[in-house]
């Protein structure tokens, strides 16, 4: 634990009377399993998921307050039940907010760079979308090209605002030395987004997809996130009626929907930092975006779970093997007969992440789009 205990200079502790609800926890609520840093910082060796909040909103014009808008989500997580105690959950509290927003993403990275350099998993619930700017620089910190996702009904590389907010993109995508190997943006709505920016993004050979596109068939993001190393949320890409708090947005994702999403992102063999950005506890007066967030989180715990259980590659016995051809290409796809799964080989004899659907492309003799843009960024 004592390689752990700097952290506690960029930490606040939790104040647990702000958090637990008014009746006791029952043993099997996840209050009781999460091991919390409200006096003593809690000894996180064997610990899975790390939670950590970010009370930082200044890149979005906002000035910081003093309540902790993040307990209302603490308080509803901890009331949710726990369904797999042998994974192991520690809430290490708050970081302190610096003098200055430079010095609050600066205390960002050091912490989570030390975290994922254990081989921890890291989830962020923070104020505004920027904040991801900071959960790249712990890969940085760490010398790591990632892959990253993004789930936003908006793509914040305007230039013309002096909002970190909406413009945080440009410098994560575009600075160097870059350690991004590739982007997703998933759930982006056209009519916010100037089609210019798109075709900019598909020359970079970057993958968005259309909200509509993530409504039509969920499960194909699957693959997408289980190549990702950090995962970013803008609570904004949620519909009003299933995040309350969040800009008063008509279309979007439903809770269902973005819990799918987080339960993907918990089976990700390479996903070590998640965050969940852009509540408004102000705005959040029935507490019904905190619970939506907590329920996104559960299904993280729960996708993580189940994602322990898969096999290697190279256990070929735990997997179904389909060798087929298409356009004169010989290729084969292993599907997991533990999680369903699927992968795809490359010509360089890689496997990649797919789905069912790619699998039925190619045996039809069509060269799946996936196949067709891992290519063109080799």
């Amino acid at each position: 634990m004592s390689d752990f205990l700097q952290l506690t200079d960029f930490l606040q502790p939790l104040s647990l009377p702000d958090l637990l609800p008014d009746a006791p926890l029952y043993d099997s609520q996840l209050g009781k399993h999460i091991m919390l840093y409200s006096e003593a910082f809690p000894d996180i060796s064997d610990c899975d998921i790390v939670l950590i909040g970010i009370p930082e909103e200044r890149g979005s014009g906002k000035t910081n307050t003093e309540h902790d808008g993040l307990a209302s989500i603490r308080r509803q997580l901890y009331q949710l039940f726990c369904w797999h105690p042998t994974v192991c959950i520690a809430d290490i509290g708050n970081i302190t907010p610096g003098t200055t927003l430079q010095d609050t993403l600066a205390a960002v990275k050091a912490v989570v760079a030390d975290l994922i350099g254990a081989g921890k998993r890291v989830v962020l619930l923070g104020g505004s979308h920027d904040l991801t700017l900071a959960q790249y620089g712990a890969y940085v910190k760490q010398n790591q090209i990632i892959e990253a996702a993004c789930v936003d009904a908006f793509i914040n590389l305007q230039t013309d605002t002096p909002l970190r907010s909406e413009n945080f993109l440009m410098e994560m995508l575009t600075s160097e030395p870059n350690f991004v190997r590739h982007y997703n943006h998933i759930a982006f709505q056209s009519y916010f987004v100037n089609p210019r920016m798109l075709e900019t993004m598909d020359k970079l050979r970057f993958d968005l997809y259309r909200l509509g596109v993530v409504k039509e068939k969920i499960e194909e993001m699957e693959p997408v996130i289980r190549n990702v190393h950090m995962m970013s949320i803008d609570m904004t890409a949620m519909a009003h009626a299933y995040a309350p708090s969040s800009k008063a947005m008509l279309n979007g994702l439903t809770g269902e929907e973005m819990c799918s999403l987080t339960r993907y992102a918990g089976m990700s063999p390479h996903l070590t930092s998640l965050g969940i950005y852009g509540y408004d506890a102000v705005a959040d007066t029935q507490a019904l975006t905190a619970l939506q967030i907590a329920q996104m989180i559960w299904y993280y715990i729960d996708g993580f779970h189940r994602g322990k259980t898969e096999s290697s590659l190279k256990d070929r016995h735990n997997f179904n093997e389909y060798h087929t051809t298409f356009t004169e290409t010989d290729t084969v796809f292993l599907q997991s007969r533990k999680t369903g799964r699927w992968w795809m080989q490359l010509p360089d004899q890689r496997f990649i992440a797919c789905s069912a659907d790619d699998y039925m492309t190619a045996s039809h003799n069509n060269i799946p789009e996936r196949y067709l843009r891992a290519l063109e960024r080799d």
